[in-house]
């Protein structure tokens, strides 16, 4: 399996540090997912951030799902 690349380390970890500037866990992240219909299980989502490999419209519905209103990148 390939290592992640350096984007994909950098995308996953913009995502983690915007869960945890807003104190949200992943089982926490699942429910407010399912609010907007979004429909993801916690192992799913750790998995996608560990391996760095997610969608730019995954990365958005979690963005949204959290009330993140801008990104630092």
């Amino acid at each position: 399996m390939p290592e992640r690349t350096d984007w994909e380390a950098r995308v996953a970890n913009l995502l983690k540090s915007e869960l945890k500037r807003k104190g949200v866990t992943y089982a926490q992240l699942v429910q407010k997912l399912a609010d907007i219909e979004v429909v993801e299980a916690e192992v799913n989502i750790r998995n996608k951030l560990s391996r760095g490999k997610f969608s730019a419209v995954f990365l958005v519905q979690c963005l949204v799902a959290i009330g993140a209103t801008e990104v630092r990148l």
